[in-house]
């Protein structure tokens, strides 16, 4: 029987480790291959695809074929559509016929298995075999939602990245499924192929490698926080000011800004103020490229970042001094507890110095695989247990021991006491104390009590 393998993507970045899993053949044999994108953009009929990114095509000449999935389901929308039970047959049908399947045995390769589009495909195509890849940090944390076992248990293994050597991802472990890491090596080709193929970033980036330059750049990496709602647009400007700052009180004087790619051109003029008052160069590039291919291209001195999937690839991947600014402000208002972006955040501000702290940034290395495990797989487990603590139940012991050995004031902020309340977890109110928080006595007592230390 011929097999058919569709891999979904809808980012670059996710259809490079694609391509870097291919060349390291880490997928079996396959008598076709279909590259499916998806624009998840909110305005997706006008905004540019995955297919318009720079350097796609030379990614893509790995598969035999190359498909538009909003063009298949238009007018809905990826992130939101999902088939209903009864027409799923139909479907399947529909697409076999108009992507010439037949009676292929098909197998999928998705990204984010538990929402729209890689859940609705795998629905359509009920009996194929799953195999999940990782975009970024959040394969360390857990499923975010209960999938249906019938779902869960197609999936064969989670590929991925090895961006925290020593962690093992949480992402599906409750289905038993295997992680297994994409090599470097091949992810590190497949980026130089890519930077080489993006001319319009090589034109972009020349004024940074004139001979006056003395001194490699640090890059600055923007997320577009707030159009995740994790923090107000003016604050995330006033991030962008802060990572100029603190690139400049480290010495650094070639400065290079990558805004995220749906930022609006604005979220850069905070750090452009900045750097004019500071009297350093500031470069903003408009190229959506990867931050990868600039680690290839600039080789900076420092990478400066929230909480972004680039900074673990520079320190892990480049070998490139790496700083955070900002996580301790998003962590303390990220809500609700579950959110994802709680795992990447916590990875990021226990593993990376911060920029605030000079000596810190100067004196940094990444702890190598004993370490992290010992350090950090712990609180891996207690964090993604308080997360979703149904799907991780099997997880309980290892988090109860955890946190009652190691919450201290450095480690707090990853937990919320109402959270380790409700879980009744070591670091929450006992029971019978419960009360307390919604006794207004206690509440003016406390006042009291302040003001007196105070």
């Amino acid at each position: 029987m011929n097999v058919t393998q569709i891999f979904l993507a809808s980012t670059l970045y996710g259809t490079a480790t694609l391509a870097a899993a291919l060349d390291a053949e880490l997928f079996p044999p396959a008598g076709r291959r279909i590259l499916l994108t998806s624009n998840h953009s909110v305005t997706a009929e006008i905004a540019p695809g995955l297919a318009d990114a720079p350097g796609f095509a030379s990614l893509s000449a790995r598969f035999d074929e190359v498909l538009d999935w909003n063009a298949v389901i238009a007018p809905q929308h990826p992130s939101t559509w999902s088939p209903r039970a009864d027409d799923v047959p139909l479907w399947e049908r529909q697409l076999r016929s108009s992507w010439g399947l037949g009676t292929d045995r098909v197998e999928l390769i998705v990204e984010s298995l538990q929402v729209p589009p890689s859940q609705s495909l795998c629905r359509l195509f009920p009996g194929a075999a799953i195999e999940v890849y990782a975009d970024g940090l959040m394969s360390y944390g857990p499923t975010r939602f209960r999938l249906d076992p019938g779902l869960g248990m197609r999936v064969r293994r989670v590929l991925h990245l090895d961006l925290v050597p020593g962690l093992e991802p949480l992402l599906l472990t409750e289905f038993g499924v295997r992680a297994e890491a994409i090599p470097a090596a091949a992810f590190l080709k497949v980026i130089g192929e890519l930077e080489a193929a993006v001319e319009t970033a090589a034109v972009e980036t020349a004024a940074l490698e004139t001979p006056e330059r003395t001194e490699a750049p640090a890059l600055l990496l923007g997320q577009y926080l707030s159009a995740l709602d994790l923090v107000p647009a003016a604050e995330e400007e006033e991030l962008h000011g802060e990572m100029v700052r603190g690139a400049h009180a480290l010495g650094h004087r070639e400065l290079v800004f990558k805004p995220h790619p749906s930022a609006p051109a604005a979220y850069s003029r905070r750090a452009e103020e900045e750097a004019e008052r500071l009297g350093v160069r500031l470069t903003v590039l408009s190229t959506p490229v990867l931050a990868e291919t600039l680690y290839e291209r600039l080789r900076p001195a420092l990478v400066v970042g929230c909480f972004s999937t680039g900074l673990l690839t520079a320190a892990t991947l480049y070998g490139l001094p790496v700083a955070r600014t900002g996580t301790g402000a998003v962590l303390a208002r990220l809500s609700p507890y579950p959110n994802s972006n709680r795992i990447p955040l916590v990875l990021v501000d226990a593993l990376l110095p911060d920029l605030a702290d000079t000596a810190a940034v100067r004196s940094w290395t990444p702890p190598g695989p004993e370490r992290v495990a010992a350090e950090l797989a712990g609180l891996l487990t207690a964090v993604g247990f308080t997360m979703q603590p149904r799907i991780l139940a099997e997880h309980r012991a290892e988090a109860e021991r955890w946190l009652g050995a190691h919450l201290t004031d450095d480690t707090w902020r990853y937990f919320t006491r109402r959270r380790l309340t409700t879980l009744g977890l070591p670091g929450g109110i006992p029971a019978q104390l419960s009360f307390l928080p919604r006794s207004r006595a206690a509440r003016r007592l406390a006042r009291l009590l302040r003001r007196a230390v105070g």
